[in-house]
């Protein structure tokens, strides 16, 4: 009898994690744009979108020397080049690159349509200057963070009116990929806020650290007893609404929800009612630290870094608090130098963000040890903990550490060149963030919003924010900046 033959098994290659093609994507993006240190410029084409109200003055490339390009020539480049490159993503994570490009187009034109509405003149401009340069009488004062509250609306439409629609674009609808993306970018922007006011940041350096043990112990400890003991919310609902209601919105959610293994549409829910609200305390908060706390500017400051949860309304509402406090003091004959007010707010948010991957960590050495361990008697090996860490919160790290490090050893024109650098890639950021909330609204069909108990969430957020974060937030405010003011111009 002849012998049978066997051909050996070969496993498998592991196909990559949306994690680690966030780390990827993020790191050649900031690299890229630290490239242009060195005089090059190699994603100077990126689209930007200013404030506008002549429709053609809208886009434009990121950098003067692509200025050839013109606004659409831009926007096709970088249309083009991220359908590539994701498309390329997706292929690793084997889907079809070319069903998946297909439906990314579809959805990039879409989401972008969105931004470039939300930076209509009417919607996004905050100060009476901005007004008066576009020569309008009024304005909602969204900042172009209000685009994101357009792309989460345009999506929800296309996902309750035209469910078909919504069925087509499911392969390229991906948030957790961007937002991952945008957060590994984050990180350097961040790097370079700090760096261009380290000095600020040091003088007010146990301030923040009692800003990070308010937020992460206090206010998340409450939101999360809430969350399970009043609304009963199982785990995975309650730590990203914690987290995102008490550090900082969207990035916290979804990392904290990665950290866990919570299915993917919980943060991104928590991560929509994070914008909305975010947008609501910005129309709201800097308009009664005018009438309030003109007197204390700082604490004015430090409460918008603690109350807002999203980093840019919260930079933003710093900002607008800043424009009416310096004017009602004016008007009394004080004036005090620009940059302070917004400077302690953005120093606050820093100070939490950076906290971000460490809390992540922390719960994922919890979930992993002592909640959601599979077998009793055999608690989580480290290496389970490492496989559950969100390894995008690497690349943010590490994005952080090197624009910090190149921002203070090169000298302050390196840092100035640092700046403008990281400003490009922040472009990309940007986009990520408009891609995810297009994504969020895709995915929020709202009967089955409603099943998975939506209202819920909502109810969780208002109790929370309303009752007692605003509130916590003015305190330690008042304990650590009561009678700390800005210098005088």
């Amino acid at each position: 009898m002849a012998e049978a033959t066997t051909t050996p098994h070969v496993a498998a290659a592991k196909p990559l994690s949306e994690d680690w093609l966030a780390v990827i994507l993020g790191l050649v993006i900031v690299a890229a744009g630290l490239t242009g240190v060195s005089g090059t410029d190699p994603i100077g084409w990126v689209v930007t979108t200013r404030v506008w109200v002549d429709p053609g003055a809208a886009l434009a490339p990121a950098t003067a020397g692509y200025g050839r390009l013109g606004g659409i020539g831009a926007f096709l480049l970088t249309w083009l080049v991220l359908t590539v490159v994701l498309s390329l993503g997706a292929a690793s994570l084997r889907q079809d690159a070319k069903r998946f490009a297909i439906r990314f187009s579809a959805l990039f034109w879409l989401a972008y349509a969105s931004w470039f509405v939300g930076s209509y003149a009417h919607l996004a401009a905050v100060t009476s200057a901005e007004q008066a340069k576009f020569g309008i009488d009024w304005s909602l004062r969204l900042t172009n963070e209000g685009g994101y509250i357009v792309a989460l609306l345009a999506g929800l439409v296309i996902a309750n009116v035209f469910p078909g629609a919504t069925a087509w674009l499911a392969d390229a609808v991906r948030p957790e990929w961007y937002i991952k993306t945008a957060i590994v970018v984050l990180g350097a922007f961040i790097a370079v806020t700090v760096a261009e006011r380290l000095s600020f940041a040091s003088s007010i350096l146990l301030r923040g650290v009692a800003a990070i043990v308010e937020a992460y112990l206090i206010y998340w400890s409450v939101v999360y007893f809430i969350a399970r003991k009043w609304f009963r919310f199982p785990r995975e609902w309650a730590v990203p609404l914690a987290s995102g209601i008490s550090i900082c919105g969207v990035a916290a959610a979804i990392s904290t929800g990665s950290a866990i293994r919570a299915r993917p549409a919980i943060p991104v829910l928590v991560s929509s009612l994070v914008v909305v609200f975010a947008v609501i305390e910005l129309l709201i908060l800097p308009f009664l630290a005018q009438h309030f706390l003109a007197n204390d500017p700082l604490v004015a400051a430090a409460w918008l870094g603690l109350a807002v949860k999203t980093d840019g309304a919260a930079v933003a509402g710093g900002a607008i608090t800043e424009a009416l406090i310096n004017a009602k003091a004016a008007a009394g004959g004080t004036n005090y130098a620009a940059g302070w007010i917004v400077g302690t707010t953005a120093t606050i948010k820093v100070f939490i963000d950076i906290f971000i991957g460490v809390w992540s960590f922390i719960l994922a050495w919890i979930w992993t040890n002592h909640i959601n361990v599979t077998d009793p008697a055999n608690r989580a090996r480290p290496r389970e903990i490492w496989e559950r860490f969100p390894k995008f919160i690497i690349g943010f790290v590490v994005t952080f550490a090197v624009a910090l490090g190149l921002s203070l050893v090169g000298g302050p024109e390196v840092a100035a060149k640092i700046k403008g650098a990281v400003g490009e890639a922040n472009n990309f950021r940007v986009i990520f963030f408009v891609l995810t909330f297009f994504s969020i609204g895709l995915l929020s069909n709202f009967r089955k919003l409603w099943a998975e108990g939506i209202g819920k969430l909502a109810a969780v957020y208002v109790i929370s924010l309303f009752g007692f974060v605003i509130w916590v937030g003015l305190l330690i405010s008042w304990l650590f900046f009561h009678g700390v003011k800005p210098p005088l111009a």
